[in-house]
């Protein structure tokens, strides 16, 4: 059975990457999510960030309506990849509401799996994308350079077919145009309104309004005033002000051009509260 809001608003806020299905939901997963119609949210792509977590994603998307599943491995754990994981995760991208491989890419910052073992899986996770036609949704911490490498030699490969999110933006306003130029989107969240923000409010300075996709990464990086506690899609409310005051437009312009680019770079037809 589906489960979809009990009613529609003129909905204009997409979350593009929310994680739903972590533990922290545990105690009230449904009744968050049913909550977000009557406030603005009318889409939410939920992210597979480990192997049960692509599953769950899959199985969030296919319990309510408003919600879309992305399938893939986190760079902290790619050691559970193998031929037999990425052949699962290969059916998991072919159910009908899943709309990207991600999140995936690199992590420096723990070294939780060696910089070799987390950039063989990216590009293994990358070529996947293109086999399946979805965009990709990237993480990329402390590891820009390798990042950037690998993504130009996806681009070279596979041009237009190589597309995304690069999710949680944390680089320059410079490294940012580099992934405009390849078609890619920017990620945008709570990070705008923290006051140790300025370097994310540079690349939203710097990149075309129509280049950028809000999110969450719920239950992470709430937005001020609610810095450090469990994050909502609802929040989004906090970044859209920001983005506006940056960009010198309304509020209502940043979340309807936000809502196309998502609908966009996920292949969704434009239907609020669809």
């Amino acid at each position: 059975m589906h489960l979809t809001p009990g009613f529609l608003v003129k909905i204009m806020i997409f979350d593009t990457h929310a994680h739903y299905d972590d533990e922290k939901y545990n105690e009230d997963r449904e009744e968050v999510l049913l909550s977000l119609a009557g406030k603005n949210v009318g889409r939410v792509v939920n992210i597979g960030a480990s192997f049960e977590g692509a599953i769950a994603s899959a199985e969030l998307a296919k319990k309510y309506d408003f919600v879309y599943a992305a399938v893939g491995i986190h760079p902290d754990d790619v050691g559970v990849l193998n031929e037999d994981v990425m052949a699962r995760i290969s059916a998991l991208a072919d159910e009908e509401k899943t709309v990207a491989i991600g999140e995936i890419g690199l992590d420096y910052h723990w070294l939780v799996e060696s910089r070799e073992t987390q950039k063989y899986w990216f590009e293994r996770q990358m070529e996947l994308a293109v086999e399946k036609d979805l965009p990709i949704i990237i993480h990329s911490r402390d590891a820009c350079e390798d990042t950037m490498e690998l993504m130009k030699k996806a681009h070279e490969k596979y041009g237009d077919k190589h597309k995304g999110i690069v999710h949680c933006f944390s680089y320059s306003a410079e490294i940012a145009k580099e992934y405009v130029k390849m078609g890619f989107y920017i990620g945008v969240g709570g990070v705008a309104t923290f006051k140790n923000g300025k370097k994310l409010k540079e690349v939203i300075a710097a990149v075309p309004l129509e280049k950028i996709v809000l999110e969450t990464d719920c239950p992470y990086l709430a937005p001020e005033p609610f810095r450090g506690q469990r994050n909502s899609s609802d929040l989004i409310k906090y970044v859209v002000p920001v983005v506006a005051g940056i960009k010198g437009v309304t509020e209502e312009e940043v979340e309807r051009i936000t809502w196309d680019n998502a609908c966009k770079v996920y292949g969704l037809a434009d239907q609020k509260g669809a």
